[in-house]
């Protein structure tokens, strides 16, 4: 089976670089397949992942085609494989900003028509220009070609609406990733805690930790378990366990642990985490990861841990726009009751002093 499969879609999921692809085909009016490159480290895969020299160059050819009898406008863009905050890796257009260990973006290294008309009942060649740096280095440069009907998400606006009666947007878009190395042994992933505070996911406190890879390879079905704890306390106040995630090479995500409704307090934390990388029958690491039925090896392990502070005006605009918890209305029913009593006192003291106009000493 060649490249005569559908080009990976939006939200492309690599595991040990292998691809998940949904099908939406129904909702396109145009299909893409990429044709084979003779640097193709593996003519099975329905991407391209290429083996080059350094300063190498080489055009790279992704057939398009309009089935339809109208004219189609395809976008094309070139982006950066980045890590979103659910772990999962994405080569599609974003607002994640590139890690600061990321040496070759490949957008800096690829030149491609940012368009392309293609003609009723049609059939045309997306060239693509590639350039391997000039220089030797061991490691991935990462990224997707997405292409997207010019104008499409009007045309996509689903005719559902929310439970706020506001029409809901669904845009769709095929992702062709690209891989360019110079060599297969492109060495081993690394994992850093860079940085932890609280913040929101979806109105909700989380503690997030900052998750770096800080190599320029893939980190593979990455495992953790975190637990915070008060600074200098062995006592858990939270822990959560993730699997199944993945990280592009140079990249970082903020992995959020759930409060579940708790309210954040000021003070000093620490958050520790054990992770594992890449599954491995001959690992040297057992673990049992979150949704295994039994325990399985991994390649990598590491140990995390930073303090962190969460200070006082902070945890109170989170927790005021938390929608889990409660609010405390207490100084309300408070200030109520005093304004009550100061009503009455009032009131005494207004009758007394006419009861002591009526009757005179």
């Amino acid at each position: 089976m060649k490249f005569r499969k559908i080009a990976l879609l939006a939200m492309t999921v690599f595991s040990s670089l292998t691809m998940a692809m949904p099908s939406f085909a129904s909702e396109f009016n145009f299909a893409v397949t990429p044709k084979p490159s003779e640097n193709q480290i593996d003519q099975q895969k329905t991407y391209f992942d290429l083996l080059l020299e350094p300063n190498q160059e080489e055009t790279l050819t992704v057939d398009l085609r309009n089935d339809t009898a109208e004219e189609v406008v395809v976008e094309a863009q070139i982006n950066r494989a980045t890590t979103n905050d659910n772990g999962v890796v994405e080569y599609s257009k974003n607002d994640i900003k590139a890690d600061q260990t990321l040496k070759y973006d490949l957008k800096d290294y690829v030149e491609a028509p940012a368009e392309i008309t293609l003609k009723p009942q049609s059939a045309a060649e997306y060239k693509v220009k590639i350039h391997m740096p000039n220089e030797e280095f061991a490691g991935v440069i990462a990224g997707g070609i997405t292409f997207k009907e010019k104008n499409a998400e009007q045309a996509n606006v689903s005719s559902d609406k929310n439970d706020k009666g506001l029409a809901i947007k669904n845009e769709y878009s095929y992702v062709v990733a690209l891989l360019m190395r110079q060599t297969t042994e492109n060495g081993n992933p690394d994992l850093k805690l860079q940085s932890v505070k609280p913040n929101q996911r979806n109105a909700r406190n989380v503690i997030q930790g900052n998750l770096q890879n800080p190599n320029a390879t893939y980190l593979n079905q990455l495992a953790t378990k975190t637990t915070i704890t008060k600074k200098g306390s062995s006592e858990a106040l939270y822990t959560d366990e993730q699997s199944k995630m993945q990280m592009a090479p140079n990249s970082n995500f903020n992995l959020s642990v759930p409060l579940k409704g708790d309210r954040l307090k000021a003070g000093t934390y620490t958050m520790k985490i054990e992770a594992y990388g890449q599954e491995d029958q001959n690992g040297s690491y057992p673990f049992q990861a979150k949704g295994s039925q039994k325990e399985g090896n991994y390649r990598y392990h590491w140990s995390l841990e930073k303090d962190f502070e969460i200070k006082a005006d902070v945890a109170k605009k989170l927790n005021d726009s938390d929608v889990t918890i409660k609010k405390d209305y207490t100084w309300v029913y408070i200030l109520i009751g005093i304004l009550l009593l100061l009503l009455i006192i009032l009131f005494l003291v207004w009758r007394k002093k006419k009861n002591d106009k009526k009757d005179p000493a």
